[in-house]
């Protein structure tokens, strides 16, 4: 829906809430008296009081803290909240690289309750994995890169006190975590998948005087599902829409081999290495083919998690090893391929278990169907 000052409204709550996106922000207009817990910068933590909440799309030329107008990240939160038309003082905000026409929103409503996720995000940038080597140290209010962040707006039709507020921010963070496991969303900074981008920010409105009051967030409470499945739609959306992360994305070999830092050319020196003449050209050509066929995607997938589980501890490497190696001995039979099996051409046993795949579909697009 648009309104007549070119503004596009998202939602509008039964609360009285309205939320509504320009070019350059999400703002969600709150009647008086709510409460909000925010990561923001500008009025963050606990308030009541808080009349204008927004998401705010940071420019390529204004994305670290010593080139913001204002001289800081609050300061420049502080011009944007009053550029909106409203008072600093009343507002906080969050800051992304993401497009705002990219946003999702997501609501659901049990008997007297209503949950509303409006949500905006993309990893390709700054995914990562909670424990990852960091990219800075912060010193003297100095931060790193926006590029990336999943930001959230979580407006509750009911009345949370302080504590529970803060469990929905659990809530809302397991629920953005499952989304990226799903997808299998690779960290920038580790062979990991990511739990959420580095700078991620969450807000969350609730309403004092509203009479339900609701004292757990939690996985068993039906507020904690609504948020939890609120939060899971909209980030799945705002990631399709910003970056295109989704089913159709992940149905790719090279892509899920990416985050163990294997490409293209991994491929090309391992079928370099096979006797008689090899064209470049020609096998990267077969290689994009062969890397959406069902059948090898969902073979690097199962792969791929023995390989995750060797990491984390659960399966012991040579148990891992000997069941990818299995796998690859009984795969060429189950897709047809007559030629003699030898797995010793790429069960060598030295490399790690990405690395072995690497010569068995190498193997595969020379000698297979």
């Amino acid at each position: 829906m648009s309104t007549g000052d070119g503004n596009v409204v998202l939602c509008k709550t039964e609360g009285g809430e309205t939320v509504y996106r320009d070019e350059t922000s999400i703002v969600a207009v709150l009647p008086p008296g709510r409460a909000v817990l925010s990561t923001s910068w500008l009025n963050g933590g606990y308030r009541e009081g808080i009349r204008m909440v927004f998401n705010h799309h940071l420019s390529e030329d204004a994305c670290r803290s010593d080139a913001l107008e204002g001289g800081s990240v609050e300061g420049y939160l502080r011009l944007t909240a009053a550029r909106l038309g409203f008072d600093p003082d009343l507002s906080t905000g969050m800051l992304t690289k993401a497009d705002m026409c990219n946003a999702a929103t997501v609501t659901h409503t049990f008997r007297d309750l209503t949950v509303t996720a409006v949500v905006t995000g993309g990893i390709e940038a700054n995914g990562g994995r909670a424990g990852d080597p960091a990219s800075f140290y912060e010193e003297n209010g100095e931060f790193g890169d926006a590029g990336g962040t999943i930001n959230t707006l979580l407006i509750i039709g009911a009345s949370l006190p302080p504590e529970t507020m803060a469990r929905t921010v659990m809530m809302a963070a397991e629920a953005k975590a499952s989304v990226l496991q799903e997808l299998m969303a690779p960290s920038c900074y580790s062979a990991g998948i990511a739990t959420g981008s580095g700078t991620d920010m969450i807000t969350i409105v609730s309403n004092p005087a509203h009479p339900l009051y609701l004292t757990n967030a939690g996985k068993h409470a039906k507020l904690g599902e609504l948020i939890g499945r609120c939060v899971r739609e909209a980030t799945r959306d705002a990631l399709a829409r910003q970056t295109g992360l989704g089913p159709a994305s992940q149905h790719n070999m090279l892509v899920r081999l990416a985050r163990f830092g294997i490409g293209e050319e991994d491929f090309w020196e391992a079928a370099a290495a096979l006797p008689g003449v090899q064209d470049r050209v020609s096998f990267l050509a077969a290689l994009r083919v062969r890397a959406t066929d069902p059948v090898l995607v969902a073979a690097t997938a199962a792969v791929l998690h023995i390989a995750d589980e060797v990491a984390w501890g659960l399966v012991p490497d040579e148990a891992g090893r000997q069941a990818v190696c299995s796998m690859m001995t009984g795969i060429p039979a189950a897709i047809g391929i007559k030629r003699p099996v030898r797995p010793d051409g790429f069960c060598t046993g030295n490399g790690m278990i990405p690395e072995e795949w690497v010569r068995f579909v190498v193997w595969w697009i020379e000698y297979g169907p």
